[in-house]
């Protein structure tokens, strides 16, 4: 698979870790990140990630070693990332909210060098470890009380308090597990020549149920990022390295700081942290792993934050919420001058109600993907600019399945981009070549979205093809859940899919069919499918049907279970409480 490199030419050096190193120089003092109630400088940062990288190095790791990060928003996520592209390394993203098993499926993928991870994630790291091997060094990150994580709603994860004694890799002798600070007493690695060339993955969902590792080069990335670096700023795109740290270390462009609500496992909050470090910006965590929307309202006066990073109706919803109660009088927003969200369900009604206390926002709706694009953005400056419409993005087009373009208003087709994107899937040519196909001689992007075209390059989204339930920011693989429904005791037939909400998107709903005189128990199949997966994978919509009317092949016509569902029936369990909370929810 050959590189894709088209960053401008005279910037040979867009390299994240090139970038940042060159800032540190140019603003050590300035303010990198608060988080924990620690704040590191821009100095402090970069010798952290010299210190960890040496730690690597040390234990073996460089170029193209794989460094597996299992943890929520915290300032070791940051050191851990920087110190790999430091040395060429290619950090791995895990859902935090996996269990054992489904850590273990990714660790056998990915097969890292070295896993980062909490000590609040212990139990899960050591049910990964009777299944598979993990890496050499494992480096854990002591929790505070606060952060050990819950599962009380989907996409959270179950209670693993952790103590000392619970390190994992206990009892094999080839894993070297450390305590995190221990791997910051090295002596710090000097400053290495990086490229473009270097990798990073971006594990995500999809519709084979199996977790699948987007490739991204860090000159791929850079050169995709640049409009949302620098578009907001009165300054002309660099063209250098140098460039880059003049405009980082200008006093006279607004300053960014930048908080990012949903997880930095996923690429929206990663891409945007990063892109606050290129700009020399402040990046700010929340005290606690699990979203807590009145700390978030209270972090954006107290730290002054200018962008803010959200995931949707998920976690717009209950901001929102907090700010209109009366708790929150005296509260004040009005530093926020972006708010931009990705590829998730944001309604015109909470975009109107967050302008009402960030009255100088933009609000920004971007329809995009970990496998390339933006395809189309939502822009809003004002209640003027309501009800939102979606635009193409310069590259973006929409074609038919043929591949060729829709160009009447109200056709319909599947967006495509043809600007800066990944190489492709980790190891698998076959989805890569259906995923990004080449037309006329022109790389394009192709997930799987569906639009209908409106004219003048606006366009209506009706979603993703394939089966995949989109909840809560979270990817959720039909298959996998039916599995486990179809093992409970008196369960003969069992479908699962996903139906519209007006605040998650969709939510995960489960049909079953009991053998007859069985009774089947909403709390049993949530517990169950609880039990073996992630928290965000349990139904939340339960319906108890007679039977499932499937086509001699085995088939069911989904459109008509969607429509007699939600016209018809009612579910067995409706549990609101237990929604999805979009955020990086424990």
């Amino acid at each position: 698979m050959a590189d894709v490199l088209s960053s401008p030419p005279d910037l040979d050096r867009a390299n994240y870790a090139a970038i940042w190193d060159a800032v540190a120089r140019a603003v050590p003092d300035r303010v990198a990140v608060r988080a924990q109630g620690v704040t590191l400088t821009y100095a402090d940062l970069e010798e952290h990630a010299a210190r960890l990288a040496a730690t690597f190095v040390a234990h073996g790791l460089g170029v193209d070693s794989r460094v597996a990060i299992f943890m929520y928003n915290r300032v070791e996520y940051l050191i851990t990332l920087y110190a790999a592209y430091k040395l060429g390394a290619i950090p791995v993203n895990i859902n935090f909210r996996y269990h054992g098993a489904e850590l273990a499926e990714l660790l056998e993928m990915s097969r890292p060098s070295a896993l980062v991870h909490p000590s609040s994630l212990g139990a899960a790291v050591r049910d990964a470890a009777q299944r598979v091997e993990l890496p050499g060094l494992v480096l854990v990150v002591p929790d505070q009380p606060h952060d050990e994580p819950h599962d009380e709603a989907p996409g959270q994860t179950r209670p693993d308090g952790a103590s000392d004694e619970d390190a994992p890799g206990r009892g094999d002798a080839s894993t070297d597990a450390m305590l995190f600070a221990r791997a910051l007493d090295a002596e710090p690695l000097p400053a290495q020549d990086r490229g473009p060339e270097h990798k990073i993955f971006m594990f995500t969902g999809g519709t084979t149920g199996r977790p699948k590792a987007v490739v991204w080069t860090h000159g791929n990335l850079f050169d995709s990022q640049l409009f949302s670096i620098y578009g907001s700023l009165p300054v002309a795109q660099p063209t250098s390295l140098a460039d880059v740290t003049r405009i980082a270390a200008r006093d006279d462009l607004p300053r960014t700081v930048c908080l990012p609500l949903p997880p930095m496992m996923h690429a929206t909050a990663l891409f945007n942290v990063m892109n606050a470090m290129v700009l020399g910006g402040t990046v700010v965590f929340l005290p606690a792993a699990r979203f807590d929307p009145a700390a978030a309202a209270r972090a954006i006066q107290e730290h002054g934050v200018t962008r803010l990073i959200v995931a949707g109706n998920a976690i717009v919803g209950p901001l929102v919420d907090v700010l209109d109660s009366p708790e929150a009088a005296g509260i004040d927003i009005s530093s926020l001058g972006t708010v931009l969200s990705s590829g998730m369900v944001w309604s015109d009604d909470l975009k109107r109600r967050l302008l009402e206390h960030a009255p100088h926002a933009t609000l920004i709706d971007i329809i995009g993907s970990s496998e390339g694009g933006p395809f189309a953005y939502g822009v809003v400056r004002g209640p003027d600019d309501l009800p939102c419409r979606l635009r193409l993005a310069p590259g973006a087009v929409v074609l038919t399945p043929d591949l060729t373009p829709v160009t009447e208003v109200g056709g319909t087709g599947m967006l495509a981009y043809s600007g800066a994107m990944p190489l492709g899937y980790h190891d698998d040519p076959a989805r890569t070549a259906e995923t990004y196909p080449v037309i006329d001689g022109v790389r394009h992007v192709m997930p799987g979205d569906w639009v209908r075209v409106l004219g003048d390059g606006y366009v209506e989204l009706l979603g993703r093809g394939s089966g995949v339930v989109n909840t809560g920011g979270e990817k959720v693989f039909p298959g996998e859940v039916e599995k486990v429904l179809l093992a409970l005791p008196g369960v003969v037939d069992a479908v699962v899919l996903g139906l519209p909400d007006p605040r998650w998107g969709e939510v995960v709903t489960a049909v079953v069919v009991p053998a007859p005189g069985t009774q089947i128990a909403p709390e049993q199949v949530q517990d169950e499918v609880g039990r073996r997966l992630a928290g965000y994978k349990k139904p939340r919509r339960l319906y108890v049907l007679d039977e499932l009317t499937r086509s001699p092949s085995g088939k069911l016509d989904m459109h008509r279970l969607r429509r007699r569902l939600t016209e018809v029936e009612q579910p067995a369990l409706v549990d609101a409480a237990g929604a999805p909370d979009g955020g990086q929810g424990r």
